[in-house]
């Protein structure tokens, strides 16, 4: 009989996933994604229509997997958009092109893999809310029968700040949500804005105003008021760590090692982003030898500083951000929130500066660029919910996901494997540590696929029921 695999999400994750057991299977395989929106591969990140959001790494960088490394920038620079959109073009031949053309690729690479492979590909547009024996419930009443269910489910919707929340909900200043493709309809040209948060979304908000005509003053804000670093002007090859040989090494040895590799290849004209591109590379190895102590103080003291050198930004946006900054119409500052007050239509803020007195400000608008709670993922869907509430799974001891094993498969509340309910993508973080960006999820799509044909998807293979 054909076996049959029900994806729970279809972002880049849950796409990928699909793509990659309809390459690797040599037998009939019924694969159906399940996903409320229109299309595949349009999750958070690659579902925007802002020409002002860019993909944050060269197009050579984005793949399905290594043996396509550069797939997609040869596919992009065939495109119309290539040529229409000349701003992709960047001054070292790398072209950065807007997230949905790279969504565009996806949708193709899903359409290609229905063509050539004994599997049968399908997109539910609907929404799964529960698991019943071996079968997916879905909001509008289907039951799909599954032999395994993937979890692509990856960033839940963002949380207030609990300040924020208790004096401006429903305040019209308040853009709780800046992924809403209606976030910024409100904002005048001249209007005051505050971000809080520093990262990838604020640079992505300050672009999009920049589109808009927006000339009004910005202050973005965050603990530590660090911006994300731009990427290596031209091509660089990592730089080899020798230290990757030792598995005993603990937060602080990697910490100091890094930076001491850092200032050598700097004496030798390489700049950091090759030291960090091999980190990058193998942040899983490095960071399962990490005890959960460790893992915790990473979170709490490196984390920051991590995400601004891992996650880095279009050169274009990086060239808008300083010049908005050397300009006075953007000042980026390390400031906690200590006060939120309404003010009739304006909004009235105190921040407490790391550096100096608390200073007041006024504005006509305050954006929320703190990111998707992670924290809460289990309460963020009907489906989660129940799963959670049954025992059948559980939140990672990080709060950044859901507990795996090392073969991706959910961890019950009697800590057992369910070689049957497996996640996909960053939602498994809190086991792998490097499962954000690309190439990492993809890497991790094709492993989940892997280890699914090899076990509960193989022909002669049994398994116990979902839930």
């Amino acid at each position: 009989m054909t076996k049959r695999v029900v994806i729970i999400g279809g972002g880049f994750s849950g796409t990928a996933l699909a793509i990659h057991l309809a390459r690797q299977t040599s037998s009939p395989l019924a694969i159906t994604v399940v996903e409320p929106r229109a299309a595949l591969a349009q999750g958070v990140a690659y579902s925007t229509s802002d020409p002002a959001h860019r993909i944050n790494v060269p197009a050579e960088k984005m793949q399905l997997s290594a043996a396509e490394q550069g797939d997609f920038d040869r596919w992009y620079r065939q495109q119309t958009a290539y040529t229409q959109d000349t701003a992709a073009r960047w001054t070292d031949g790398s072209v950065y092109p807007q997230r949905g053309a790279f969504a565009r690729y996806i949708a193709e690479k899903f359409v290609e893999a229905q063509r050539y492979s004994p599997a049968t590909l399908s997109h539910l547009r609907d929404e799964a809310i529960a698991l019943r024996d071996n079968h997916v419930l879905t909001r509008q009443g289907q039951l799909i029968a599954a032999d395994a269910v993937v979890l692509a489910v990856s960033h839940p919707p963002p949380a207030l700040p609990g300040m924020i929340a208790r004096s401006l909900a429903g305040h019209p200043g308040l853009i709780a949500d800046p992924w809403r493709p209606d976030a910024l309809e409100a904002v005048k040209p001249s209007d005051r804005i505050a971000i809080i948060g520093s990262g990838l979304t604020m640079a992505d908000n300050v672009a999009s105003l920049q589109l808009r005509g927006h000339a009004g003053p910005i202050i973005a804000f965050s603990r530590h008021g660090l911006l994300p670093r731009p990427n290596a002007n031209g091509a660089i090859t990592p730089w080899p760590l020798a230290a990757l040989d030792d598995l005993t090494l603990s937060l602080n040895d990697w910490t100091a090692y890094i930076r001491s590799e850092i200032a050598r290849a700097a004496e030798q004209g390489t700049p950091w982003q090759a030291v960090l591109d091999t980190v990058r590379a193998n942040g899983q190895r490095i960071w399962s030898g990490f005890s959960l102590a460790e893992q915790r103080r990473f979170l709490r003291h490196l984390r920051a500083w991590w995400d601004v050198h891992r996650y880095r930004i279009a050169p274009q946006v990086s060239q808008l951000l300083e010049q908005k900054q050397q300009q006075g119409a953007l000042q980026v500052l390390a400031a906690r929130l200590r006060q939120a007050a309404s003010e009739g239509d304006a909004i009235r803020l105190r921040l407490s500066p790391r550096h100096g007195a608390p200073r007041d400000i006024r504005v006509d608008k305050l954006i929320v660029t703190t990111g998707p709670a992670h924290g809460g993922l289990l309460e963020s869907q009907p489906l989660l919910r129940e799963l959670a509430a049954n025992g059948e799974l559980q939140a990672d001891p990080l709060q950044l996901g859901i507990l795996v094993n090392a073969h991706s498969q959910t961890i019950n509340q009697a800590g057992e494997a369910n070689p049957r309910l497996l996640v996909v993508g960053p939602a498994a973080r809190g086991r792998f540590g490097e499962l954000m960006g690309l190439p990492q999820v993809a890497e991790h799509a094709e492993a989940v696929a892997q280890q699914l044909l090899a076990t509960v998807l193989a022909p002669q293979q049994e398994g116990r029921c979902l839930a």
